[in-house]
């Protein structure tokens, strides 16, 4: 797409245009499925990157600056979603499948016991925002955003929730 044409696109996108955002969706859809194919490896995964893409794209149109080209920026938002997928999804993929030939897990140490039981007495709202920054491996912004919260209450939560976590453990 040329650079008139692609900034007419994108101040319509930028004003809201659905019209606008099919034509990016058939304009841009391929390229950046090919940008997460190659960073995801698997087809199913990089479909679901690229409609988080264009999700994520039409909620943040009013901040596209359309002076600014929009294939550049929605390769970027395409990349983060890649690798928010990939995040999600690393704890399913595997290369070997289960079967009879893998060990059984070792059960549950005391150590792990007591820390789920300290994590399931956290308050829910601190709950939430540690479980989404340590075992999904969100950032406090990422996680703001999927929480519709400001980024300095989770920062806030984060910490209350690591000090109560802190005080649980150390009662035991």
């Amino acid at each position: 797409m040329g650079r008139t044409t692609d900034l007419s696109l994108g101040d319509r996108f930028r004003r809201g245009s659905e019209a606008a955002l099919a034509e990016m969706y058939r304009a841009y859809s391929r390229p950046l499925f090919s940008l997460a194919l190659s960073l995801l490896g698997d087809r199913e995964l990089a479909a679901e990157a690229v409609q988080l893409s264009f999700i994520r794209a039409w909620r943040a149109a009013l901040t596209f600056d359309s002076d600014r080209e929009l294939q550049p920026w929605l390769y970027a938002i395409a990349r983060r979603a890649a690798t928010d997928v990939w995040r999600r999804e690393r704890h399913h993929l595997t290369t070997t499948p289960l079967d009879e030939a893998h060990p059984t897990p070792e059960p549950l140490s005391d150590l792990s016991v007591q820390v789920r039981q300290a994590l399931n007495g956290l308050p829910r709202e601190e709950r939430k925002v540690l479980l989404l920054s340590y075992f999904e491996g969100l950032t406090h912004k990422q996680i703001a955003d999927r929480l519709g919260i400001p980024a300095g209450t989770v920062h806030s939560r984060a910490l209350r929730a690591k000090r109560l976590l802190a005080e649980a453990l150390e009662s035991h």
